[in-house]
């Protein structure tokens, strides 16, 4: 968090003319706020495990992800969780699903976030971590994904061509670039010089931050059992943003949440009873 900081007082201070690689590192940099006595105690009680997953854009290597679980039942449930986030944002959510029978819970530190070290991080990271698990650990028979994790879900699920028994995307990101114009905007960094980011973030990914639109890109068949849990006054996923989406895609379910935001809807008992509910009317395997 320290990190985040500085590079947000240094861009204040240079918004006339901010540095191309300071808009960078403040996008793909992402914060860490330490695990709390409870978490601590949750991650002590489970199995942990490190994997590898090739980061193409930054690193050009493999890097590692730590990952946890709770459990040992056939079923598997995959928890993706959220930019500037970790495994154990969960904590509320797994306690509960530590409650039903045959299940193994697992989740992972994205690289860049909690434990998973890494300069930086982004979506396909992200995706590619949902993948290793996937391919070398276990393959998930439901996915459950908050935010950014939403969206990663949804991309690792089709590069993999796997069809779960139930996916669950938590207030998920629709349009990546709004995103990042958001961020930059709390900044004021101006048009002029996001632009010049935008453009830079063609030539090194390479495809257009616009190319990262759910809604053109969803390609999942309406055969999944896809639940869509949302507040509509969230300001991080836009509802305008949300309904367009559900709109294009009528067979996934989706239900409003007021009042819980978009980071506190992760921890409101009226979501996560609705998650539960709905993992217990799974058949058996």
């Amino acid at each position: 968090m320290k990190r985040l900081k500085q590079i947000v007082n240094e861009l204040k201070l240079t918004q006339a003319a901010p540095e191309a690689a300071l808009m960078r590192e403040f996008i793909f940099y992402s914060p860490k706020m330490p695990l709390r006595l409870h978490q601590e105690q949750l991650v002590a009680a489970s199995k942990q495990f490190s994997l590898e997953v090739f980061d193409t854009y930054f690193a050009h290597s493999d890097v590692t992800i730590n990952c946890f679980s709770w459990g040992n039942g056939k079923r598997k449930v995959l928890l993706a969780h959220g930019w500037a986030s970790k495994a154990l944002d969960f904590y509320e959510l797994i306690i509960e699903l530590l409650k039903i029978d045959d299940l193994e819970i697992i989740a992972f530190d994205a690289p860049g976030n909690g434990s998973s070290i890494s300069e930086f991080s982004n979506l396909m990271l992200y995706a590619g971590s949902v993948k290793s698990i996937a391919l070398n650990y276990a393959q998930p028979d439901v996915l459950i994904g908050h935010s950014l994790g939403g969206m990663a879900n949804v991309i690792a699920l089709q590069e993999l061509e796997i069809t779960p028994h139930l996916l669950i995307s938590i207030a998920p990101l629709i349009r990546l670039k709004e995103n990042f114009e958001q961020s930059l905007d709390s900044v004021n960094i101006g048009a002029k010089h996001q632009d010049l980011f935008f453009d830079n973030f063609a030539k090194e990914f390479p495809v257009s931050a616009s190319h990262f639109n759910l809604t053109n890109l969803y390609q999942l068949s309406t055969a999944i059992d896809h639940f869509l849990a949302f507040d509509p006054a969230d300001h991080i996923s836009p509802y305008s943003f949300l309904k367009e989406f559900l709109d294009k895609y009528p067979a996934i379910k989706s239900k409003s949440f007021e009042d819980v935001g978009h980071y506190k809807i992760l921890r409101s008992l009226e979501v996560i009873d609705d998650v539960v509910k709905r993992i217990y009317a799974l058949p058996m395997l």
